[in-house]
């Protein structure tokens, strides 16, 4: 596994800056999450910023993993809107959209997944309803996908309709039900989640979801709680987690997600990657 640090906890650096400053530190990786000023599609000088950022990450030998859960970017004034289960057709249209453009960004950075997830659905919609708009959004997804041969990564949310790993393994089943082919949708797992909706021991369904896994984001957290907190200050027992990555030998990137600390973001990348750096070394020592 790659230490990684997610770009949402980094919200008042350029991202040029926010490669230097995590490579200093000693993170082998970086989760960016598309935002104004960080990879922004819409933006005019786009094209200009994806070849300053891709040179960058080779000079240092960062890996990425393109992230699209920023908050404000569709929309400025609700939360994460629109999403793959918003309720009309053409806001839909326009996450799967944004979508395609984050998989051909990734593919120009040579990143490893998309992460993604369903979003929250507001109008009241059943199940079996909103699974439908979920499952008609993917499909172009993962065609997009397959065409530039990369892989996504969805990530069970608290509050969203896909919000636990349960979910996300109905999700792939029905896809597959349906004639869809899933080789390219993995599995995002947050530390932090399992840990607020109580999907415990965590190491256990670490290793139950070690053929699916593409991703991981890493945090502390208390259980109910869905506030990602600085380690040492919730209630997860970090030793087991690692140790079950390594034993299944995950390879990918472990994104430390400190998405309310990027007031102190230098501060807080160097005490997550202190905390985590020696529990690393000791599992890639036992294990070699």
């Amino acid at each position: 596994m790659r230490l990684a640090y997610n770009t949402n906890g980094l919200a008042h650096h350029d991202l040029i800056a926010a490669i230097d400053l995590l490579t200093t530190i000693g993170y082998q990786g970086i989760g960016i999450t598309l935002d104004h000023g960080v990879l922004n599609p819409f933006e005019s000088h786009f094209e200009d910023q994806l070849g300053r950022v891709s040179e960058s990450l080779a000079e240092n030998g960062l890996e990425c993993v393109i992230e699209t859960g920023a908050r404000y970017l569709l929309n400025p004034r609700v939360k994460h809107e629109p999403t793959l289960v918003s309720p009309e057709p053409a806001a839909r249209a326009r996450r799967v959209d944004f979508l395609r453009q984050a998989i051909d960004i990734a593919s120009q950075l040579d990143a490893r997944c998309v992460s993604l997830w369903s979003g929250i659905v507001h109008d009241g919609a059943g199940q079996p309803a909103a699974f439908d708009r979920l499952i008609e959004s993917l499909v172009p997804v993962l065609a997009h996908a397959d065409a530039k041969s990369m892989d996504l990564a969805f990530e069970p949310e608290p509050g969203m309709l896909v919000d636990t790993l349960a979910a996300y393994n109905q999700l792939v089943t029905r896809l597959e039900s349906g004639g869809v082919n899933t080789d390219r949708l993995g599995l995002t797992i947050d530390v932090g989640h399992l840990h607020c909706l109580q999907e415990l021991p965590i190491s256990s369904k670490i290793r139950e979801s070690a053929t699916q896994l593409a991703n991981v984001h890493i945090e502390d957290m208390n259980a109910g709680i869905h506030e990602h907190l600085m380690f040492g200050e919730g209630q997860i027992d970090f030793p087991p987690v690692i140790a079950a990555l390594a034993e299944i030998r995950y390879d990918g990137l472990l994104s430390v997600e400190l998405s309310r600390h990027s007031h102190e973001g230098p501060l807080a990348a160097q005490k997550a990657y202190d905390f985590l750096r020696p529990m690393i070394d000791s599992v890639t020592t036992k294990s070699t």
